[in-house]
């Protein structure tokens, strides 16, 4: 049975989820708010508020409270659907943080895979990280998706005059990315790095300067539309956890 700190942990993190959700939706519908912002600012969160809820309040990870895990986050995804959203205001003003107009009608389909794949490349990551000694690592590529992949969107549509195309997933039709918004990838990349700097040797934190950056400005660039976050997670955790092991 899970212990009375897993439930407070876990209701934390649906707490705090919700709360922020719902303040980006009245941002947007009331403040007129690019959903484009709002939504990197849900997505920093989805991930980031999980982890540091774990680790604030450290728990046994067993296979029941994974099941548990799961099923809450499938509860929330719920909480979305088009019936519910058309019944309860609350889950309509929560759900426009995240309904970008050029994702329509995807835009459950593709928030609820991504957001699948994405824990599933970072929770075993997280137990991984923390089994070998530097669980304060796995911060690293959150940070560079959040700050990074977070600013790129803003930047490249305020600032960006170097286009480039990407594909979407399940979808003919192409997006736009910029130089300008990866450029932030790699700038975050550098600073969630050298954030970091005390964790490393002084051949692990070359070799960290040069590899995570790059590397997840890359999986960011060539990502599908929407689907950058597990591309990004899966290189960022993989280069972290190679120059760890091996340097």
């Amino acid at each position: 049975m899970a212990s009375p700190l897993f439930w407070f942990a876990e209701l934390c993190k649906m707490a705090l989820l919700g709360g922020i959700a719902y303040g980006c939706g009245l941002l947007v519908s009331e403040r007129g708010v690019k959903v484009n912002y709002t939504r990197k600012i849900n997505f920093f969160a989805l991930y980031l508020v999980p982890m540091l809820v774990d680790w604030l309040c450290p728990t046994v990870d067993t296979a029941a409270a994974s099941a548990v895990r799961a099923v809450l986050f499938m509860g929330l995804m719920a909480f979305f659907l088009k019936p519910v959203r058309e019944r309860w205001s609350l889950a309509s003003t929560m759900f426009l943080a995240y309904d970008r107009p050029e994702d329509r009608p995807h835009t459950l389909f593709w928030l609820t895979t991504q957001l699948l794949a994405g824990y599933a490349v970072l929770i075993p990551m997280q137990i991984l990280f923390r089994k070998i000694g530097f669980a304060e690592l796995i911060f690293i590529p959150i940070l560079v998706h959040g700050f990074g992949d977070g600013l790129a969107e803003p930047v490249g549509v305020r600032f960006g005059k170097h286009k480039y195309s990407c594909r979407s997933l399940f979808n003919s039709r192409r997006y736009t990315r910029s130089l300008e918004g990866s450029a932030c990838v790699f700038i975050a990349g550098l600073v969630a790095v050298l954030l970091f700097h005390a964790s490393f040797t002084p051949a692990q934190l070359t070799a960290a300067i040069l590899v995570v950056p790059l590397g997840m400005t890359l999986a960011e660039a060539f990502s599908p539309h929407t689907w950058d976050t597990p591309y990004m997670f899966l290189v960022g955790t993989g280069s972290v956890l190679a120059i760890m092991k091996w340097l």
